[in-house]
């Protein structure tokens, strides 16, 4: 964007990136996608210029495919009125976010190509850096925080050489990339033949021809898998697996405040023996001790432990192995979570058979935007989405989300191993399920042991 004098009108949201089908709860307030969509949004508290307050950078989900910042369950007065100062930001997505192909490769001067939606974000964040002090934030107490693919973000970020200095704190909500059961990071090289892929089945002959197809083109011919094109380890942005780098203690070591929901894949009701059968693919090599941790007695049962399964494989696991990895090797307060309300549905209160709080449903809780949603809201939920917010500005203040009049929330250590659950009455808890999680642990080194591609 050139350069302007005087006062510029920014109160209308910029185009949100060119992305696939969103999904069914995004709803947008920008009008129209572009190529041209890398804008960020600020809100502040009244008198914050000269304030120097805490800044939190909000990275939104979608599967790397879609999505977007301008969300209305993304509006940001109500943390602004907390006393923080709040940024909300777009990032390439899908095909033209994440493509990696040798001619992008050569003619980079990193030698890399790929993860442009994430060199975005730290685009962003360089942006905070330098210019957030003119809106009263503090360039030196910055909050990254995330949801889903967001949060996948913020542990990419985590393990990037290229964001020291450029945050202080970090907030994960569902999802790291800590496995290969569920969204693993690849090789450049891999990438770059996937790359090749795909500009054969578009008819693309060069790099040339790739940039000069519509966009709407390209996106339409991603395939079956819409999270085919995601951040991968280049070299540059990503010089190695994050598990690897968080092991060695290499990661940016900073507060972490993460963790998950109850039943984030909600499964729909099965049986017996179509549970018992996948858990004997799933653990060819531990099936009695899989039976077992995911019980199959009846088919409601079976429906129950679908979703746990489900759920593990898809964002419990990684998230889980993120925050033991971190607090193993970082020297820095690591602080665990289990969001477990139900949402009403839009007649009256939740399903009694309800498995869980679903994937995404603490969005609207964190930025107390409740009545975005058609929901039938109790006192209960918007008790809530004030413990959240709580929460969440304090932990970016100081480091710590504990705070007067907050339920006590005790740091996580492999000693004690306790989390605290986010209800209508948070309270701290032993750590749920550990055995499922450390299953999947050997079950996900089996996998690294067979493809050491690192």
């Amino acid at each position: 964007m050139p350069a302007w004098t005087g006062v510029r009108t920014a109160t209308a949201f910029g185009a949100r990136c060119v992305q696939t089908t969103p999904f069914a709860d995004m709803i947008f307030r920008s009008v129209d996608e572009s190529e041209d969509c890398l804008t960020l949004s600020v809100w502040t508290p009244a008198g914050a210029p000269t304030d120097r307050l805490p800044v939190m950078v909000w990275i939104h989900g979608g599967g790397f495919f879609a999505g977007a910042s301008d969300e209305g369950r993304h509006e940001g007065t109500a943390l602004a009125e907390r006393g923080v100062v709040l940024v909300t930001i777009n990032y390439r997505l899908g095909v033209l976010g994440f493509l990696a192909h040798p001619e992008l490769t050569a003619e980079s001067p990193t030698h890399s190509s790929g993860n442009y939606g994430l060199l975005d974000q730290v685009a962003a964040l360089r942006w905070v850096r330098d210019n957030i002090a003119a809106f009263g934030g503090d360039p030196g107490n910055v909050t990254i925080f995330g949801e889903s693919a967001g949060s996948f973000s913020v542990s990419a970020l985590m393990a990037s050489p290229l964001t020291t200095g450029l945050f202080h704190k970090a907030i994960g909500q569902s999802g790291a990339f800590f496995s290969r059961l569920s969204l693993p990071v690849v090789p450049l090289a891999r990438a770059e033949a996937d790359g090749v892929e795909f500009a054969r089945t578009v008819g693309a002959a060069s790099l040339a021809d790739l940039r000069a197809a519509a966009p709407a083109d390209l996106t339409a011919h991603v395939g079956p898998n819409p999270t085919r094109f995601a951040p991968i380890v280049d070299g540059h942005l990503l010089t190695g697996d994050p598990w690897d780098v968080f092991a060695a203690g290499q990661q940016q070591r900073v507060p972490l405040l993460a963790g998950w929901n109850s039943a984030e894949s909600q499964q729909p009701p099965t049986t017996i023996a179509a549970v018992r059968a996948q858990l004997r693919r799933q653990f060819p090599a531990d099936t009695a001790e899989a039976l077992r941790l995911y019980p199959t007695d009846t088919d409601s049962d079976a429906t129950q432990s679908a979703t746990a399964l489900a759920s593990d494989l898809f964002i419990g696991y990684n998230t889980w192995k993120w925050i033991e990895v971190h607090a193993a090797t970082s020297g820095m307060p690591v602080y665990r979570y289990l969001f477990d309300h139900v949402i009403p549905t839009t007649t009256g209160d939740p399903a009694a058979d309800s498995p869980g709080a679903a994937h995404a449903t603490d969005i609207e809780f964190v930025f107390d935007t409740l009545d975005t949603r058609a929901l039938a809201w109790r006192d209960v939920d918007r008790r809530v989405a004030d413990t959240f917010g709580a929460y969440w500005t304090t932990f970016a203040k100081t480091g710590d989300p504990n705070g007067e009049a907050l339920p006590a929330w005790p740091a996580w250590n492999a000693a004690s191993r306790q989390i605290l659950r986010l209800t209508g009455t948070p309270a701290a808890l032993d750590e749920p399920h550990r055995a499922r999680y450390v299953l999947l642990d050997r079950t996900e080194q089996r996998l690294r042991d067979q493809d050491p591609w690192h």
